[in-house]
C-alpha cells in the first residue's frame, strides 16, 4: 500500500482526469447494482427518480428543464416509472391542467436500497484507505458538490 502522500493536481485538469477515472469505475459499481436490483431502470429514469426525490411535487414542464430534456421524452420516462410502479402522478391543487409528479413508496425504497447496495459495494475500497487519505476524499468531494450546487443548481 502506498503510504507516501500523493502530490496534489497542478491544475484543473488533472483533478478532472482524475475525477473522470474514479467516474469510469463507479459507473461500472452502480450498472452492477442496478443489474441486482429488482426492477431494471435505464439512467435517463434514474435521473428522473432522483429529480423527483429532490423537487417532490413538481409538473412535467418543470422536470424537463431540470433535466434539459424535451416534454415528450421526459412524458415517456414518467410513463415507464409510472407502469412499473415507481411515480405517480397526480391532480394539481393549483391547476386542473397540470398533474404533479411524485414518488410512490416502492420509488422511495428503490432509491434506498439501491443507495445501500453502492455503500456496500464502496465500502472495502473505503476501508482500505488511510483514514486521512478518506477524510481528504470526503473534503474534495463536499467542494465538488459545491462547486456543482453553485454553477447549476438546478441540474445537480
Amino acid at each position: 500500500m502506498d503510504t507516501k502522500p500523493a502530490s496534489p493536481p497542478r491544475c484543473p485538469y488533472e483533478a478532472a482526469r482524475a475525477a473522470c477515472d474514479v467516474v469510469e469505475v463507479l459507473e461500472v459499481v452502480w450498472e452492477r447494482c442496478r443489474d441486482t436490483a429488482s426492477l431494471p431502470v435505464s439512467t435517463s429514469q434514474l435521473r428522473v427518480l432522483y429529480a423527483l426525490e429532490r423537487e417532490e411535487g413538481i409538473n412535467l414542464r418543470t422536470l424537463g428543464e431540470m433535466l434539459g430534456s424535451t416534454p415528450s421524452s421526459v412524458s415517456r420516462l414518467c410513463d415507464r416509472l409510472t407502469a412499473v410502479g415507481l411515480v405517480e402522478r397526480c391532480p394539481s391543487p393549483v391547476s386542473r391542467r397540470e398533474l404533479e409528479l411524485h414518488l410512490t413508496s416502492s420509488g422511495k425504497s428503490y432509491l434506498r436500497e439501491l443507495r445501500e447496495r453502492r455503500e456496500l459495494d464502496l465500502t472495502p475500497a473505503l476501508d482500505a484507505m488511510q483514514p486521512q487519505r478518506r477524510e481528504d476524499l470526503l473534503k474534495g468531494l463536499q467542494g465538488l458538490w459545491k462547486a456543482f450546487d453553485e454553477a447549476e443548481p438546478a441540474r445537480v
